[in-house]
């Protein structure tokens, strides 16, 4: 009555199953192209900014830095810190809030083409009144100058 729970085919113990040790990267290669395509999409309308025509002129340019702030004037007069509209009166406090007060923080000037000369003096003699030294004006390369 009682079961025989030897294999067929001989005597002998089966072998035992080990453990697969390989990982099935099959998923996570889908969600890395998932994510890929995303970032691909997203990328181009994070570089947006504050819509400015900069004057062309030669001059060399300059090394990128990625740590410093762009404050642009816009042809209507306004004022902005990177995407942020602030007062030509406010302009040093709130440079001062975002660098900590750091006078060798660097910042760039964007001026459109069409604004008086006069009003972006005013937020550059605002940046250097706040104690910004490192200051910088943006432009535009000539047309058909290599970049």
């Amino acid at each position: 009555m009682g079961a025989s729970l030897q294999p067929r085919g001989g005597g002998g113990s089966r072998p035992r199953r080990r453990p697969m040790s390989e990982i099935n990267v099959t998923p996570m290669v889908d969600v890395m192209l998932v994510l890929l395509v995303i970032f691909m999409v997203t990328a181009p309308l994070l570089v947006t900014g504050v819509d400015v025509d900069l004057p062309r002129a030669s001059s060399p340019s300059l090394d990128q830095d990625n740590t410093a702030l762009t404050v642009t004037v816009q042809g209507d007069g306004r004022l902005f810190i990177n995407q942020t509209e602030v007062p030509l009166s406010a302009l040093a406090a709130r440079m001062d809030a975002i660098t900590g007060a750091n006078p060798d923080a660097r910042v760039y000037v964007r001026g459109d083409e069409g604004v008086p000369y006069g009003r972006v003096m005013a937020a550059m003699g605002a940046l250097y009144d706040a104690g910004y030294r490192r200051v910088a004006l943006i432009t535009q390369p000539p047309s058909g100058a290599a970049r």
